[in-house]
């Protein structure tokens, strides 16, 4: 049995990990469990999977879950909740699929923990990505990829030799707006930017994948899972979703890992890494398909993405300075607060008004974010 604590999970991957532990009652153990708002669904995964320990962001939603819980769970809340279900000494593997920069501080809590990080949580790398690999490399600890692009790389580096690795290749849906112009995508509804043509997954990385800012968060992941340079990271649009990343060789061979939009497929491969175990799912089935179309980014249309490589290639704080700033403008979009094209405006600005330096720990990290939302308040 392998024991598996879940942060996040009444979201779309922790959800999707649960079907996973369903269908493999025999080798997965849930010890711990947590959601945002959503306590009602976690009331009802702590009574199927009675694990130790179950979290809940707000002391009353906590309170609650005390009440109603059936199982011998012990209910915690907030960021101290997080850090327990984090590091709890029975987990083997930590599958953090929390929404945003709260997942920084429980991703550096697993690796010191020693645990296995299955991460979902690009923010944590994007963030703070050089504390937390340098702190994983110190108690040599596995960091695995959840998001399906770099779950395709790291399957396609398996058995290969780094050194000859010249680049690799995100490959992106588009998003709902792939298809608009610059007029169009800036006067269409924010729900419509809610309606990904080939993923489920929750509001906040639907708008990201329709900015195109979800492909520049994985352009920064990407950079300190695999060791890379800017250069050496590219992004090609791929509307199918059926080649889900590639990485090219010294040799100019390309690899590329191909499946159907399954976010259970990469979840299931970081839960049983390094074996693979069977799945119920729909097979891919390329003669059925028949084509796969493939096109260049378009950064005027889409620049969140250019903002993202230059924040990477500035290095140090200014990652920190774009997610946040568009953490906080993502609900503002939805709510209709600010457009499409403003979001773009607001997170260069915010950009141009710092001055990245290198950071040593996450104290600094959140007193800039504390600064970047500041400014942003400022600006609405």
């Amino acid at each position: 049995m392998k024991n598996i604590s879940i942060l996040g999970s009444t979201g779309s991957i922790g959800k999707q990990t649960l079907e996973i532990v369903r269908e493999h009652s025999d080798i997965f153990n849930v010890v711990a469990l947590s959601t945002n708002k959503n306590c009602n669904l976690l009331l009802e995964q702590i009574d199927e999977f009675q694990p130790e320990i179950a979290v809940a962001t707000d002391a009353e939603d906590a309170a609650w879950l005390k009440l109603h819980a059936k199982a011998r769970t012990k209910i915690y809340s907030g960021m101290d909740g997080l850090v327990a279900a984090a590091s709890l000494s029975s987990a083997d593997v930590v599958l953090n699929a929390l929404v945003g920069s709260i997942g920084l501080v429980p991703s550096c809590k697993v690796v010191e923990a020693g645990k296995t990080l299955a991460l979902a949580n690009k923010e944590s790398l994007v963030v703070g990505g050089e504390l937390i690999m340098n702190i994983a490399k110190k108690h040599e600890v596995d960091v695995l990829p959840v998001d399906s692009e770099h779950s395709a790389i790291f399957q396609c580096l398996r058995g290969e030799n780094r050194n000859s690795l010249t680049s690799v290749i995100l490959t992106a849906s588009g998003g709902p707006f792939r298809n608009l112009s610059k007029k169009e995508i800036e006067s269409s509804h924010p729900s419509k930017a809610l309606k990904h043509p080939n993923w489920s997954m929750g509001q906040k990385i639907t708008v990201d994948s329709a900015t195109m800012m979800n492909k520049g968060l994985e352009v920064i992941e990407a950079k300190w899972l695999f060791g890379l340079k800017a250069e050496q990271i590219k992004v090609l649009v791929h509307p199918e979703s059926i080649i889900h990343s590639m990485v090219e060789f010294s040799d100019t061979s390309v690899i590329a890992q191909l499946g159907l939009p399954d976010m259970r497929v990469p979840i299931q491969f970081a839960l049983t890494y390094p074996e693979r175990i069977c799945l119920t799912t729909n097979k891919l089935d390329l003669a059925s398909i028949s084509k796969l179309n493939f096109e260049k980014v378009d950064t005027d249309r889409f620049p969140n993405l250019q903002l993202a490589f230059d924040a990477m290639e500035k290095g140090g704080t200014m990652p920190c300075v774009l997610n946040t700033a568009n953490e906080k403008l993502v609900p503002l979009y939805i709510e209709g607060a600010v457009s499409f094209y403003q979001m773009t405006e607001i997170i260069n600005k915010t950009m141009s008004l710092h001055q990245a330096f290198n950071y040593t720990s996450i104290q600094e990290l959140q007193e800039i974010e504390t600064w970047v939302k500041r400014q942003i308040s400022e600006y609405i």
